[in-house]
């Protein structure tokens, strides 16, 4: 039998792969893993389409015992992986025998580790995809200890990665895209280029919350409510009281406070990764053709 069991969890392991984007008609989220170039990296060290899914972890803690034998990358921050006691690594492809256990530590940095492994998880695909979505419920269930996971057909790997471990900065400069709704507030661009915020414990899978510089509407908007509308991966959303949320993979599809930017998807990943305490600052852009 092609499987992993799951022996322990750490605070939360989830399945993820690169999610069901176009269904926020149906009011559902994309999902799918927050920092994707960790998941795809882990997916082509075993041979997988960049698409199957994986497990994400935060704060590491995981711990899998193969039931046959297969093939397993855990990507990510900097994290501590060891193999029948002895530390193998990450970032690289990984052999496991049948009754082999594998332990994931926590990780120095960040907070998402990735586990790939031969074959990907096949858990019932729920709209295309076997991400869980926290929001909606979408999905399989976080994982816990005595969850058997059925693995698929292995591939194998093609060509050479070369992407290695990295530490996750404690200071982001994020950049943004200004609108739908900047002219709510005064000198959008100035405002939160001046701006500085750390990220909030409440921070989850469904948004950044951001504690720092409030952001002042214009007079005309000051006590204005905005009907619902779509919200995107990346949306900024400014509470009444001034303060940011960034919205990651399971946000909510639409929302009534407004935009005030979106940020640039190549800035998703590191927000992904950002603890609570990381100082985060906005580069507002202005949108070109070129970028088409």
């Amino acid at each position: 039998m092609r499987a992993l069991t799951v022996l322990a969890t750490g605070p939360l392991a989830l399945v993820q792969d690169l999610g069901r984007p176009g269904n926020g008609h149906l009011g559902v989220p994309p999902s799918g893993a927050l920092d994707q170039p960790a998941l795809r990296l882990a997916n082509r060290l075993v041979g997988n389409p960049e698409s199957a899914a994986g497990i994400e972890m935060l704060l590491g803690g995981l711990s899998v015992r193969a039931e046959d034998s297969c093939t397993v990358a855990i990507t990510g921050p900097q994290v501590n992986v060891s193999l029948r006691g002895h530390e193998v690594g990450s970032h690289s492809p990984v052999h496991l025998s049948a009754g082999d256990v594998l332990t994931v530590g926590s990780p120095s940095s960040g907070l998402r580790c990735y586990l790939a492994v031969s074959g990907g998880v096949e858990v019932t695909a729920e709209l295309g995809s076997r991400a869980t979505d926290v929001l909606s419920g979408i999905g399989p269930d976080a994982l816990t200890a005595g969850t058997v996971l059925q693995l698929g057909k292995p591939g194998l790997p093609v060509g050479v990665d070369e992407l290695a471990p990295s530490r996750a900065p404690d200071d982001l400069v994020i950049p943004v895209l200004l609108g739908p709704r900047d002219d709510w507030f005064d000198d959008a661009g100035t405002q939160l280029a001046a701006g500085s915020w750390k990220v909030s414990p409440e921070s989850n899978r469904v948004g950044v919350r951001l504690i720092g510089t409030a952001l002042r509407r214009t007079d005309a908007f000051t006590d204005v409510e905005l009907a619902s509308e779509g919200l995107v991966t990346g949306a900024i959303q400014v509470r009444p009281n001034g303060l940011p949320v960034v919205f990651l993979a399971d946000h909510p599809t639409t929302g009534g406070y407004p935009v005030i930017a979106v940020v640039d998807p190549a800035g998703l990943p590191a927000l992904a990764q950002a603890r609570p305490g990381v100082q985060v600052h906005f580069r507002p852009m202005r949108f070109s053709m070129q970028n088409n």
